[in-house]
């Protein structure tokens, strides 16, 4: 297995560059023998969440421990982390690697820390109109675990959060088949990140416990973070119960390199994407043939040294890939169409093309300002668009954890001015009674 070349861009936006939405996505048989054991029935994930969210929805801690035990092995003892095992987590931990955490922490709040919005308001002789901007009261985070742990996210996620001032972070991450509880890493984030409380509850379940609340986890007004599929359509159902930032599907690179570009990093970086699971999409568009061969040739070179080799191979011949195009105008073209999570320009002058990217999550400018720096430490949140919606969407931020209020004092003045204009506005609607409710002040 090795990255696929597209000479014909037409045949590479049928195949490699086709979207596909969270409906569309092919299910594999074993998840659908999973399930089948589970429920009985040979029923689809986004049916098997429904039932989940339903039973934690109306049953409380005893469904979300039941689940617990049937999906991750355990289901017994406290739901909550104790704030000592926490900390005790965090002693457990390598200090070079709680070091990275925490350069990681004061990296992501510097960053947001610039994200200024505040509450303003404009007095005129007509009175005030404003807006006040406040952080939500309790929010609700997913931060992966299981057999790959993911502090990052979880410090990706909650700093945004604190440095919005959101009273109370709530983290919920799956207990290790191994302990029982959360993987220690995970804890030393939270820890690290400021957070509140922390629960080891994962999947379906966490989702709903967080939307719904249950006897042990307080209902939150937002959750985010990323997660598995079934953690995906979960935050999908309860959406209305509760706010999300997004429906985070299969993470994705796109590359635009041109002649000169190092191969070597050009692969290095479709791999580091590659790694990540079997749906991961990493694509390289270049006008280089030549390239195109090399960095070809450095993804099978590269591959033998990974520890995830089988998934990064697999993941590099089904969904990632090489196309050819005419020049770097054309590449920009297809790369606002795709919408990459991730946009890196291993070009030359690379600020030069920052004009022409209108749909991304994030652009990463040439060879030492690469995707993994943000993947951890370079500021910005890691927790970006995906399946094309960086054409209208965002990577988390402040805003994702604070809400805007209107504020309205108007004064007769004003009443006298735009009053007729609201009440002929309201007669052409049919509502009378919001007519009568201006005439009235009107005096009429």
């Amino acid at each position: 297995m090795t990255l696929p070349i597209f000479d014909d861009v037409a045949e590479a936006q049928r195949t490699v560059l086709r979207r596909v939405s969270l409906d569309e996505v092919v299910v594999p048989p074993s998840m659908l023998d999973a399930n089948e054991r589970l429920f009985g029935e040979r029923i689809s994930p986004d049916e098997a969440v429904r039932r989940i969210v339903a039973d934690v929805r109306g049953r409380g801690d005893a469904a979300i421990r039941e689940w617990s035990a049937k999906l991750d092995g355990f289901g017994g003892g406290a739901l909550e982390v104790p704030r000592a095992e926490i900390e005790a987590a965090a002693a457990r931990l390598d200090p070079d690697l709680l070091d990275a955490l925490r350069l990681s922490a004061e990296q992501i709040e510097r960053f947001h820390k610039r994200q200024a919005r505040n509450s303003w308001v404009d007095f005129s002789a007509e009175g005030a109109l404003g807006q006040i901007v406040v952080p939500l009261q309790r929010v609700g985070l997913y931060a992966p675990g299981g057999s790959a742990p993911l502090p990052s996210s979880l410090l990706m996620a909650a700093i945004p959060a604190r440095v919005a001032g959101v009273d109370e972070i709530v983290v919920c991450s799956p207990p290790q088949r191994a302990t029982g509880t959360v993987a220690d890493i995970v804890l030393a984030a939270a820890l690290v990140a400021g957070v509140d409380r922390v629960f080891a509850i994962g999947g379906a379940q966490a989702i709903a416990a967080m939307a719904y609340g249950s006897e042990s986890v307080p209902q939150v007004d937002k959750i985010a973070g990323p997660g598995n599929l079934f953690v995906v359509l979960a935050k999908r159902q309860v959406y209305g119960v509760v706010g999300i930032e997004a429906l985070p599907g299969p993470t994705e690179t796109m590359v635009i390199a041109d002649a000169n570009a190092d191969p070597r990093l050009a692969a290095a970086d479709l791999l580091a994407q590659a790694e990540h699971d079997l749906v991961a999409s990493a694509i390289l568009l270049t006008p280089s043939r030549a390239l195109a061969e090399a960095v070809q040739a450095e993804v099978s070179r590269q591959l033998e040294q990974l520890s995830r080799a089988e998934i990064a191979a697999q993941s590099i011949a089904a969904r990632g890939g090489a196309v050819v195009v005419p020049d770097l105008d054309a590449a920009f073209a297809l790369a606002n169409a795709y919408a990459p999570e991730h946009l890196c320009l291993l070009v030359d002058e690379p600020w030069q093309h920052v004009g022409k990217v209108r749909n991304a999550g994030g652009i990463f400018l040439g060879e030492r300002s690469f995707e993994v720096l943000g993947d951890y430490v370079a500021g910005p949140s890691h927790i970006m668009p995906t399946g094309g919606t960086a054409r209208y969407a965002s990577p988390v931020n402040v805003d994702d954890f604070r809400k805007v209020i209107s504020l309205v004092g108007l004064n007769e003045a004003a009443l006298a001015r735009i009053g007729p204009a609201a009440a002929r506005l309201a007669r052409a609607e049919g509502l009378t009674a919001h007519e009568s409710a201006v005439r009235q002040r009107l005096g009429e």
